[in-house]
């Protein structure tokens, strides 16, 4: 048997079964958002204020010391090497150069930094006790963890222009801290330009002292002499100039723009959360919807069973329960759409037996709650609305519904002999004596042989009854004899009916039942004998066209011309 392997979506499943649960996932998605929408109201305010540093580069690429045109050579460890005409001078960082964006943001995050900045923070006057206590614990823990919140550079901008955003729970909070986080970036940025120039001033400071020790020397001759005594001279010069440039550098930033007191807090923000709660929600609701019916393998159309080569009767489409329990389900299947569905399952029906007089039909499922029980009653109704006697045998023992659902129809028939005299009123009975039973008639051509009480060791009453015999005894009185049976998976009582009677009808839910339990139940029909001919779609959300639709005229009034 030729097993299907993948399900094509039909959109018009998809959207039935995102519009059912569309008021499930709405709501869900509102009481989500409302409950985001209180959480963040009740959460304190965050404020956030920026300052914007440049970066300059003061220092020109080649610099002027005592007269001398020097260069700056770079070396590979970082460092530069300062040169004149006459040769080399000494290893020294003189130039503020411009710092990369990523040495920035780690200098934030640094000890070097933060530190300093929190000393100043936990010293500063203007911020309230309470304010500067948090802002101290909240920025140890960032350092700790290396992920800062309360203080984060942006470098994003491009030439040149750093923002340092500060957060607090206070607007002038914000602006104070934003302003001292600042200062301290460009503290710290100054900080590395005297070490450099400490380093350049060491460096020509051991050259010096090597000088003096070669001048120390007695046998230096008078040219070579002279020469270091140039050269001393020189370093010296140099020494002092960059002595001056030192106590007069700014580094390679400055403040282009101080920080400007909030208006609004930037946290939180219960409308935006709300609405992207919401959104979220209801998009992730009908996607996990459109998941489940792309991976479900379930009955939803006539080409679902194709491959399972089993023809599809007839496509019945949902009853609303607001129907069914105003009318009950007969009276509700009276109604068009409903009507012509079961016309065109009749009219199937009848052309599989044109040659079979009297046919016993067993109608079942898979599983409970697909609908078999309420296709007999509404198919026998349709039968006999076309002048056809049926009988109906409600055989599931257990759990019998028959009785039921012509009651809601105020049933208020009378009890009439079928076979003998007196005798059985109840499947279980009838089964035990055949030649005296008596049925029920629900309505005019429909006659009704219930259940009787649940019973659990139902399958003991099919084996001991001879079927075939109490079923060809009950049918030369009808057209056709409905057996309301228990789902074929759930008990083996269907197996032993479908074998006696003529033909097995196997009602599917839309969107329910799965092709698995179909095709099972086909090869548990084939090993015990029943005749499976076809099934039904029960509960159908699609529409089944408009021939459904397809209404009587209202009659007109013919006028004579005068």
């Amino acid at each position: 048997m030729e097993e299907r392997t993948q399900q094509d979506i039909n959109l018009g499943i998809l959207w039935s079964e995102l519009w059912r649960r569309l008021v499930w996932i709405v709501g869900l998605s509102i009481v989500l958002a409302l409950i985001v929408w209180l959480w963040s109201r009740a959460q304190p305010r965050v404020y956030e204020a920026s300052a914007t540093v440049i970066s300059t580069n003061t220092q020109a690429p080649g610099g002027l010391l005592n007269g001398s045109v020097l260069r700056t050579q770079p070396l590979p460890n970082g460092a530069t090497q300062l040169q004149d005409q006459d040769g080399l001078l000494g290893s020294a960082f003189v130039e503020a150069q411009p710092l990369p964006s990523a040495a920035l943001t780690q200098a934030v995050q640094s000890t070097e930094l933060l530190l300093p900045l929190v000393r100043t923070v936990q010293a500063d006057p203007t911020l309230p006790a309470t304010e500067r206590t948090r802002l101290v614990k909240q920025l140890r823990r960032e350092l700790q963890a290396q992920q800062l919140k309360t203080i984060q550079l942006d470098t994003t901008a491009g030439g040149g222009l750093y923002t340092l955003s500060a957060r607090a729970s206070t607007a002038a909070a914000a602006k104070r801290l934003a302003d001292l986080g600042s200062q301290a970036l460009l503290n710290w940025d100054v900080a590395q330009d005297l070490q450099r120039f400490k380093r350049a001033q060491a460096a020509l400071e051991v050259q010096l002292s090597q000088i003096d020790a070669r001048l120390a020397s007695t046998a230096l001759p008078q040219e070579e002499r002279q020469a270091l005594v140039t050269r001393r001279t020189i370093n010296q010069q140099n020494l002092a100039q960059i002595t001056i440039l030192a106590s007069t550098t700014p580094g390679g930033l400055s403040l282009l723009s101080s920080a400007v007191e909030p208006a609004q807090p930037v946290a939180p923000r219960p409308l935006r959360n709300a609405l992207l709660t919401g959104m979220l929600t209801l998009l992730l609701g009908l996607s996990v919807v459109a998941l489940r019916v792309a991976l479900k393998q379930t009955v939803n159309l006539e080409e679902d069973l194709l491959g399972l080569h089993v023809p599809t009767l007839s496509v019945l489409r949902r009853v609303k329960r607001r129907e069914r329990q105003a009318r009950g389900m007969v009276q509700a299947a009276r109604q068009a759409g409903f009507t012509e569905a079961l016309g065109f399952l009749r009219v199937n029906l009848m052309s599989l037996w044109q040659d079979q007089p009297h046919p016993v039909l067993m109608v079942s499922s898979t599983a409970p709650g697909e609908g078999k029980s309420t296709l007999t009653a509404a198919l026998a109704d349709n039968i006999a609305t076309g002048g056809g006697r049926v009988l109906i045998i409600d055989a599931d023992l257990r759990r019998g519904s028959q009785m039921e659902i012509w009651q809601q129809l105020g049933l208020s028939g009378t009890w009439h002999q079928l076979s003998g005299e007196g005798g059985a009123r109840t499947t279980q009975e009838a089964l035990r004596q055949p030649e005296h039973v008596q049925v029920l008639s629900v309505r005019e051509r429909v006659d009704l042989l219930p259940s009787g009480p649940g019973l659990l060791d139902s399958l003991n009453v099919f084996n001991r009854a001879d079927l075939a015999a109490a079923l060809q005894r009950w049918r030369q009185h009808y057209d056709l004899v409905l057996i309301d049976s228990p789902p074929l998976l759930a008990l083996a009582d269907g197996m032993v009916l479908g074998a006696s009677a003529d033909a097995v009808l196997l009602v599917a839910e839309q969107g329910h039942t799965p092709l698995t339990a179909i095709r099972t139940a086909l090869r548990q029909g084939e090993r015990s004998g029943a005749n499976i001919i076809g099934c039904v779609i029960n509960k159908s959300r699609l529409r089944q066209g408009a021939v459904y639709h397809y209404m009587p005229k209202p009659s007109t009034r013919l006028v004579q011309p005068t």
